[in-house]
């Protein structure tokens, strides 16, 4: 159905146009799945831009041909290409957020696709566009049609951008990173919509992903992308049991897994070379671990043939997996009496309405939540969006003013503290947030970002001193010296978190909350920032509040795992315990959507009806009991109290009682 040959995409900059996308060809069959995997900066998201032509403006398609059934989609016209947009072809782009129009109601957005690429208006339209927000999850569609994008979740826009995407019947779908904002009950139901789509409608897709157990789960053919080149084509049985070249190996040995737990993740070390800085024949050549010095003086040939083809001069089949793991010291034993105890925790915001702003109502984000952290532990709080987890975070660095509740560290309780003795208190405590971009200010130097709180809080002296801390702290974080006089815009993703990192280390906390810190990267940087964050720990014993819905990461970092549902804690045990033996329906339901990177394995996803209720107006009896599979009567009336299933794991279930 789709043949794309030789393309080449650019970007000019001045008089030279440099080429993001290096002669690539593959071709997608009708009701295939064509998985493209590689980092950010590899071409991936270019190459879907080139064949929808949708390039930014100093985009040049520089040459090569893309066929749809034997069309030139490069030789069509403007007119004669948007008949194919939408219609014939259609595409799920990555930020929804910035792909929606924020001043059309989302039935006008979806209406536009109907009216243009199928002719339908009035009822019929209207019936189709709730039936297509119905598909993808989105309850009460009926109302929801006349919103506005900015009343949506972040998940809730990217279900509306493939219903969109879904509207005109395409043949083609491309999806550049549909589910990577989702939580993974969202993305499971998701990908099975793709799925049964696909085999009712003969629907080809271009699949683009950084997440291997998506790919595992969905592709049938698979393509290596890297600095603009496919380096490896296989069908998805060859791809996940024997991975040829070194840079898909490395990928596979950074994935975090319970069986890596005391090691040391393998990483890739620098980083895809720039446009302008391409290497002149093997582009990988200086990240390699088998790298030779041909690689360095001749382009690699293809070579293999049929199902698993691959572009390396390298000869040998060793998988990464047989690579030798470092160990890294485990400082996570109890050490009797808790660092962190919360009690208890309540946030509540009020809901105010008409001309004086009475109180109407309580959005309830946080309703009753009580952990507790050691020193050198990591707590994972688990849960689906919306369900309070980084509300819990911010309130207990007293960001958000807690309702009521205690939150004591260290023996001393923080819940009250105010003006000086509170902005004392947060040396002890600091928080690593999930966007390292915007969480950086753009306009100071990284050396004065990591030096601000140090000023502020006293903890260096003068800035001879400072400077030389900030420089030792740069060093413990794996960036050089010289960071020190950059700018935020001057890192990588990866980096930027290293920088977030430094700064939340500089006033030595004895605990971090960390909020999402990898979900924003590709799993060979996310494999150095966990390298990062275990070393730091087994070095200084800090503790962490991890906030997280990555399971795999969970297995890896976690010592103890609390699982959160609409406001409060349905479920709590060591890591082993809750993700090997989950004893509440919700966690259960959790787990079984996890995607895994292998071909077998893979447990029945257990299908929850509809979305997380509103916490502004909970359900009564047990908060899950209108998405349980196991719903009883006493559910429906009565909230279950604790129930201990061992020592170390309780849930709160009437199963269990």
């Amino acid at each position: 159905m789709l043949r794309v040959e030789n393309l080449r995409l650019g970007f000019t900059s001045g008089k030279t146009a440099l080429a993001a996308v290096d002669g690539i060809s593959f071709s997608i069959a009708k009701g295939e799945t064509f998985a493209l995997l590689g980092e950010s900066g590899c071409g991936k998201s270019a190459t879907a831009q080139g064949i929808m032509r949708l390039l930014p403006a100093a985009g040049r398609i520089l040459d090569g041909r893309v066929s749809l059934d034997g069309e030139n989609l490069l030789a069509l016209s403007e007119a004669d290409m948007r008949a194919y947009r939408g219609g014939r072809m259609a595409m799920i782009f990555q930020e929804p957020a910035t792909s929606l129009n924020p001043v059309l109601t989302v039935g006008q957005q979806i209406g536009e696709v109907l009216w243009r690429h199928l002719g339908l208006a009035g009822a019929e339209a209207t019936a189709r566009m709730v039936d297509l927000l119905r598909q993808v999850g989105i309850a009460d569609p009926e109302r929801r049609l006349n919103e506005y994008p900015f009343q949506f979740s972040g998940g809730m826009k990217q279900r509306v951008m493939i219903a969109i995407a879904l509207a005109g019947e395409p043949e083609l779908l491309i999806a550049d990173e549909p589910t990577t904002a989702l939580d993974v009950t969202v993305q499971a139901q998701i990908l099975d919509l793709l799925a049964s789509l696909q085999a009712q409608r003969g629907m080809a897709i271009l699949l683009i992903t950084h997440d291997l157990g998506v790919v595992a789960r969905m592709a049938h053919r698979i393509g290596v992308m890297y600095a603009g080149e496919l380096v490896e084509v296989a069908s998805r049985e060859e791809f996940f049991s024997r991975p040829h070249h070194p840079y898909t190996q490395a990928l596979f040995e950074a994935l975090p897994d319970i069986s890596r737990r005391g090691q040391r993740l393998t990483t890739i070390p620098g980083q895809v070379p720039s446009l302008a800085a391409m290497p002149p024949a093997c582009r990988f050549a200086d990240r390699c671990g088998h790298v030779m010095a041909v690689c360095r003086e001749q382009w690699p040939p293809w070579r293999g043939a049929g199902e698993h083809t691959v572009r390396c001069h390298w000869h040998g089949e060793a998988s990464a997996t047989d690579a030798v793991h470092h160990d890294i010291t485990e400082l996570g034993v109890a050490t009797g009496r808790d660092f962190l105890a919360v009690d208890d925790l309540k946030v509540h915001f009020p809901i105010r309405k008409g001309l004086l702003q009475r109180t109407v109502g309580h959005v309830r984000a946080v309703d009753g939540v009580s952990l507790a952290i050691a020193p050198g532990r990591t707590l994972a709080l688990v849960g689906e969006s919306g369900c309070g987890k980084t509300t819990v975070g911010k309130a207990l660095l007293q960001l958000i003013a807690p309702t009521a509740g205690s939150v004591r560290l260290g023996g001393h309780e923080w819940v009250g503290l105010k003006g000086e003795r509170l902005r004392a208190a947060r040396r002890h405590m600091q928080m690593i947030f999930q966007d390292p971009f915007a969480s950086l200010n753009p306009r100071l130097r990284v050396g004065e970002i990591i030096a601000e709180g140090m000023e502020a809080l006293g903890v260096a002296g003068d800035a001879a001193s400072r400077r030389a801390t900030v420089v030792a702290l740069l060093g413990q974080v794996g960036l050089p010296d010289e960071a020190v006089d950059r700018f935020p815009h001057e890192f990588s993703g990866g980096q930027r978190q290293r920088i977030a990192v430094a700064r939340a280390l500089a006033v030595q906390p004895e605990l971090l909350i960390c909020d999402e810190p990898t979900s924003a990267l590709d799993v060979s940087v996310q494999a150095q920032i966990l390298n990062l964050l275990k070393k730091l720990q087994s070095e200084l014993g800090i503790a962490y509040l991890f906030i997280t819905h990555n399971f795999a990461v969970v297995e890896y970092l976690a010592h103890d795992v609390a699982v959160m549902y609409l406001g409060r804690i349905v479920e709590r045990g060591r890591a082993e315990e809750v993700l090997r033996s989950p004893q509440h329906p919700y966690t259960q339901a959790l787990l079984s959507a996890v995607p895994v990177p292998r071909l077998e394995g893979a447990a029945a996803v257990i299908r929850l009806p509809g979305e997380t209720p509103s916490p502004a107006n909970p359900p009564a009896g047990c908060h899950f009991h209108p998405r349980c599979p196991h719903a009883m009567e006493v559910c429906r009336s009565r909230y279950p109290e604790v129930t201990e299933v061992s020592a170390t794991h309780a849930a709160n279930c009437h199963l269990l009682s």
